[in-house]
């Protein structure tokens, strides 16, 4: 068996570390817990179930506290895992079997994230994150959102491996969820700072405008970040590309959210593309081609948020069709929504007028 040692940073995560490291207990895992400054029961909770709790002062960093956490593990395998992450569900066997298959790349865990949309409804959205790795190889870098990197600053390869978490950290109270983004917002300036030409930081930054309700100022970001040399195949591009259309419909800026559709070719098979089109499209009453952007992202399998390939996707077209008079199809696609409240709502009112 290749040892493993979980690395987590935490400050003042009384309420999350608990069931966090309970998770983590259950598998053999050495674990390592490295404070930042907590003044709650932290590392009081962190001793019952870590191998270690050491001490680390805060220095405005997320790298240099990773990098520390990951200098104090006994092993070379390491898995980094938050306080706000909970395992649902792990393969240690497949886990192991990938790990001597690919000794010199990087895992990505499947992530579930529970947060809030614009108008504070629970939403889900999902992600692969980087983080299994052998620190000989690999190492973090950035103050804020930070990165496994190659140390010889080689192009990574990852793969995806049997581990599921379920992520709360954006799904706290609004004055919670206000400080993680002013938080973020300072760091990432100050970042920037340094890295102007780097289109992730003005992805992040767009992100905790939004966060913060700011449209105008998450829509300057996503569109400087936009015109910098990007990478299309990237998971973070097609959000940012999929954010700033919400943001450009939220500002009013329709005829630029329009200029959107001349960027299919690159994201046909992305459903949170196609269903952010429909929504543009539904603003200028092109409902004609909102239909059929809604249609396609029912046959994309490749999404972020949830519902935008199935249920929310076919109440909007459940809508357009009832909007057209054609209330056979219109039940038919509010009925495949299921149990999506808006569209039970509506069938029950074509049903039982």
């Amino acid at each position: 068996m290749i040892p493993v040692s979980v690395c987590i940073i935490a400050k003042n995560e009384e309420k999350n570390i608990e069931k966090c490291l309970r998770a983590i207990h259950k598998h053999p895992f050495e674990i390592v817990v490295v404070d930042t400054g907590s003044t709650d029961r932290t590392k009081e909770i962190a001793a019952r179930y870590a191998d270690k709790v050491v001490d680390f002062e805060w220095i405005d960093d997320f790298s240099a506290a990773r990098n520390f956490s990951i200098s104090q593990a006994s092993h070379d395998w390491i898995l980094v895992i938050d306080c706000d992450e909970f395992i649902d569900k792990l393969n240690f066997q497949v886990m192991q079997k990938l790990m001597k298959q690919f000794p010199y790349a990087i895992g990505q865990l499947s992530r579930d994230n529970i947060c809030y949309d614009s108008s504070h409804n629970t939403i889900h959205t999902y992600d692969l994150v980087e983080r299994l790795f052998n620190r000989r190889t690999y190492h973090y870098e950035g103050t804020i959102h930070e990165q496994v990197v190659r140390k010889d600053g080689g192009r990574p390869f990852g793969f995806e491996f049997p581990l599921y978490v379920t992520h709360t950290g954006y799904y706290g109270t609004p004055e919670e969820i206000k400080s993680k983004s002013e938080r973020n917002l300072r760091l990432l300036e100050k970042e920037l700072e340094q890295h102007s030409d780097d289109p992730f930081l003005y992805y992040h930054l767009g992100e905790s405008y939004c966060l913060d309700n700011n449209y105008e100022k998450a829509y300057e970001y996503f569109d400087k970040g936009l015109y910098l040399d990007v990478d299309e195949t990237l998971e973070y591009v097609q959000r940012m590309v999929v954010s700033y259309g919400y943001v450009l419909i939220y500002t009013n800026r329709l005829e630029k959210a329009q200029s959107l559709e001349n960027l299919y070719d690159y994201f046909c098979n992305v459903a949170d593309y196609l269903f952010m089109l429909g929504n543009v499209y539904l603003k200028v009453r092109r409902n004609e081609d909102a239909l059929k952007a809604f249609l396609t992202a029912t046959t994309c399998e490749n999404h972020f948020d949830e519902g935008t390939n199935s249920y929310r996707a076919y109440h909007n077209i459940g809508c357009i069709y009832e909007a057209y008079g054609h209330l056979d199809e219109a039940r038919k696609f509010f009925a495949k929504a299921g149990d999506y409240l808006p569209s039970v709502e509506r069938l029950s009112k074509l049903t039982n007028p």
